[in-house]
């Protein structure tokens, strides 16, 4: 929790853009452990995922989110597939939320514990590759696509040096 104020007050210092997804980790995180300690609980830590994942679907939304985390020619080439994939992580979210708040009324805390688990590291882990891949292969048809000097004027200005690799020609 610490962390997360001293870097949000670093980047007030430093005049940099604080990102809304840097305000809601910071504050899911105070909020969260705060509603914790005050509720005394284990119903509550076994639904507060729900409400986490509801909260960050719910920033998830906001179209372009995940532009902030990609590579300079991905956001230029491809940033409608990386909209789409930001919607997915949202959907994650969503369906992780629903799944929490069915697994806490519903089962033990074992279970509980154990399908959270497995499917907050799966779902993340598939969703990330898909997204990756799905972006990694607009970009490349896109690139392949383009007139060469067309091709190398964006390569150029977005941080590539090297001359973009021949195309086969079809």
């Amino acid at each position: 929790m610490l962390l997360g104020v001293i870097q949000i007050a670093l980047q007030l210092g430093r005049r940099k853009p604080i990102d809304v997804m840097e305000w809601m980790s910071v504050f899911l995180v105070i909020a969260s452990g705060t509603a914790t300690v005050l509720t005394d609980s284990p119903r509550f830590v076994l639904f507060k995922p729900t409400a986490i994942y509801a909260i960050v679907g719910i920033v998830m939304l906001k179209p372009g989110w995940i532009n902030r985390y990609l590579p300079s020619i991905s956001r230029e080439v491809a940033s409608d597939v990386a909209t789409y994939v930001g919607f997915a992580w949202a959907g994650l979210m969503f369906v992780s939320a629903t799944l929490n708040a069915y697994l806490a009324l519903n089962s033990v805390l074992a279970t509980w514990a154990m399908v959270m688990t497995i499917f907050g590291i799966v779902g993340k882990s598939v969703l990330g590759i898909a997204g990756f891949v799905a972006i990694r292969l607009t970009v490349r048809h896109r690139l392949r696509a383009m007139a060469a000097e067309e091709r190398e004027a964006l390569l150029i200005s977005t941080g590539w040096k090297a001359k973009s690799p021949p195309v086969a020609e079809k």
